[in-house]
């Protein structure tokens, strides 16, 4: 597959989801950059807002296997990663493959799930296996994780920790429809299903050739330091009481290269690294109460750093 192949690909992948997610191109841009990178997504939006559709419609287009689970307190961890169960017959344990094991992978509400099944998915989301009774599984490749979670009601749920939100590639909020859309949905029968009934236009073959691509695409060493100085920026940032670890530099390097590999360029650019930040480093900043008192958000305490950063210019490949 060259990069002229990918890109018909792509155009096609999100021709079929926006032909059932009405009104939501740039969300479903995200989408497509966190599976070309293959990093997890945490989508958090009030109930309603289309965030189960907008997996399903992804899973749909590249086919796969795909697994969902619906989270509550009384979900266990070994419903997730699977189980041992002895066969008499054969006098031995067998393994039982839980719904981890998938190529794309929905956690629905994940916030009411309790930490203990919540940590389940860190080896999961790190590491691509999970270990059961000593032994160790790996993972399907590509493997994605999924999770929406509820920003409103917060009774019964469970706060996410910092060291699991760390593990996400972004997070992303679709917010409520353009009134064109939503007219639409009101029009159109079967539109709250519709992503079940979309057909398959490419592979998870396919998915893994393109991030191979991705990992080539090319970082200059300027366009790198600008990303470091915006990581160690919300380090020092006086709002800010805990900065953008390592593993977050990390994560926008990747998500710059995929975005760029989305817009059909084989290098990066300083527009890509503002494009990611907000999705990439916002939920991994963790504010003074001073600062969140003053109504200071994370989206605005990146924007304040972008702002005084000298942007790289005269880029050519």
């Amino acid at each position: 597959m060259d990069h002229r192949e990918a890109a018909q690909l792509l155009d096609q992948i999100r021709t079929n989801m926006e032909s059932c997610i009405y009104g939501k191109k740039d969300e479903i841009a995200w989408m497509l950059t966190a599976l070309l990178a293959g990093g997890h997504v945490l989508i958090e939006d009030v109930p309603g807002t289309g965030k189960t559709q907008l997996v399903k419609a992804l899973a749909m287009s590249v086919g796969g296997v795909f697994h969902r689970i619906q989270c509550n307190p009384d979900l266990l961890p070994t419903d997730i990663t699977g189980v041992s169960i002895y066969h008499p017959k054969q006098e031995e344990f067998v393994f039982r493959p839980g719904p981890v094991m998938a190529n794309m992978l929905l956690a629905d509400e994940i916030n009411r799930a309790t930490t203990k099944t919540q940590s389940a998915l860190l080896e999961a989301m790190e590491e691509r296996r999970v270990s059961v009774d000593g032994q160790t599984y790996a993972l399907p490749n590509p493997f994605i994780l999924f999770a929406t979670q509820n920003p409103i009601d917060f009774e019964g749920t469970y706060t996410l920790p910092e060291a699991q939100l760390d593990r996400f590639l972004m997070k992303i909020k679709l917010g409520y429809p353009d009134e064109a859309s939503e007219k639409r949905l009101v029009l159109e029968p079967h539109a709250g299903r519709a992503a079940e009934s979309l057909s398959q236009v490419a592979t998870v073959d396919d998915v893994a050739r393109m991030q191979k691509m991705v990992e080539d695409i090319h970082l200059e060493a300027v366009v790198a330091d600008y990303l470091i100085s915006l990581v160690r920026g919300t380090r020092t940032h006086a709002s800010v009481l805990l900065g953008a670890s390592p593993r977050a530099a990390v994560a926008l390097a990747s998500a710059a290269k995929a975005y760029a590999f989305l817009h059909h360029r084989t290098f990066v650019l300083p527009d890509d690294i503002k494009a990611m930040a907000p999705l990439v480093l916002s939920h991994r900043l963790h504010l003074r109460s001073e600062a969140r008192m003053q109504g200071n958000q994370a989206v605005g305490v990146l924007q304040d750093i972008l702002g005084r950063l000298p942007v790289p210019v005269g880029l050519e490949r």
